[in-house]
């Protein structure tokens, strides 16, 4: 659709004339085909933070921006924990925020490698707590600990209007997980979300991965930069966010139009599946359009978080060249 060209209140968006000759590429996630597909037309209006927006369609109601309820904590517990002496030095280089340390009491021979690490974890300001080896097993369940497992902070989540609220009132990117469970995965598609300038990424708070040790790492501390919300009922959350003028589109393999002729521009909810079932039926149905990516070759998919990439950039390279 040509930039400020009106469209037509009650249009169904959904599909498009799907005439390319390329494969449908399945787009769920992780090991299996993620739901990838996407976007529908984005509202436009006056200028704000992240663009102009544009004239060029009816616009979502204003009221009920924000979501209560959303900020929540990662429960404390085993995956809190650090377990290693590589993966305790990975956390401090990743700035992943750690409470305290729990180091093996001497006994015997000095372990001094132990100790120097223990000596740099009190430089850094982190308590640590000698204890013996029987604590750290069990905590641990005999895995090799090495003598040292550190304690990170639980993460703290934003709230659904924190995210809208820092889209403004222009073009912006929200990216909504629907129960993507690999935390590799959830890092990485935080990443990519931050580096293209996404306003936020929303998860649900059960049957999800949320932001711990390994998303900190793959998101090569994007964590810290980004609000994340975490919310009980996804479905309810896109509601929210066409409130806010957010068009919802639904990343999947069985959409007609692919992500070149999907409207994936301007205000944009992009709805990516879980790495095996893909978006829910229930999410599905509150999206306002589908896309798919293409493929020509023979492997069955990207993973949930490549395919995230292509999706988020393809919705960068438009609104960038809209503002030229």
């Amino acid at each position: 659709m040509a930039k400020n060209q009106s469209r037509k209140p009650g249009r169904d968006v959904r599909g498009g004339n799907g005439k390319r000759q390329d494969k449908i590429a399945p787009v769920r996630g992780g090991t299996s085909r993620m739901e990838r597909q996407q976007a529908k037309r984005m509202g436009g209006g006056a200028a704000g933070s992240r663009g102009p927006r544009r004239d060029d369609g009816p616009r979502r109601p204003q009221k009920g921006a924000g979501q209560k309820g959303g900020a929540q904590r990662s429960g404390a517990g085993k995956a809190d924990l650090v377990i290693g002496r590589r993966a305790a030095a990975e956390a401090l280089a990743a700035g992943v925020p750690i409470r305290s340390a729990l180091v093996q009491a001497a006994s015997g021979e000095r372990d001094a490698a132990l100790e120097a690490l223990a000596k740099q974890l009190e430089g850094e300001g982190i308590e640590v707590e000698r204890v013996p080896r029987g604590k750290l097993d069990a905590l641990s369940d005999n895995a090799a600990h090495q003598g040292v497992i550190l304690r990170a902070r639980p993460f703290e989540y934003a709230e659904l209007a924190d995210v809208i609220a820092a889209a403004g009132e222009g073009d912006a990117l929200v990216v909504v997980l629907d129960h993507v469970t690999d935390q590799g995965n959830l890092g990485a598609i935080i990443r990519t979300a931050e580096v293209v300038g996404a306003a936020g990424v929303v998860i649900p708070s059960a049957r999800a991965a949320g932001v711990g040790v390994g998303a900190y790492k793959t998101s090569a501390g994007a964590v810290m930069h980004l609000p994340i919300a975490r919310v009980p009922n996804l479905a309810r959350a896109l509601e929210d966010l066409k409130k806010a003028e957010f068009w919802v589109a639904a990343a999947t393999e069985h959409a007609e139009q692919d992500v070149w002729h999907a409207p994936l521009s301007g205000r944009l909810a992009l709805v990516m599946g879980s790495e095996g079932e893909g978006i829910s039926r229930l999410v599905r149905e509150k999206c306002d359009f589908e896309c798919r990516l293409p493929q020509r070759g023979v492997i069955e998919s990207l993973n949930v978080a490549q395919a995230t990439t292509v999706l988020c950039y393809e919705w960068l390279r438009r609104v960038s060249a809209e503002e030229e």
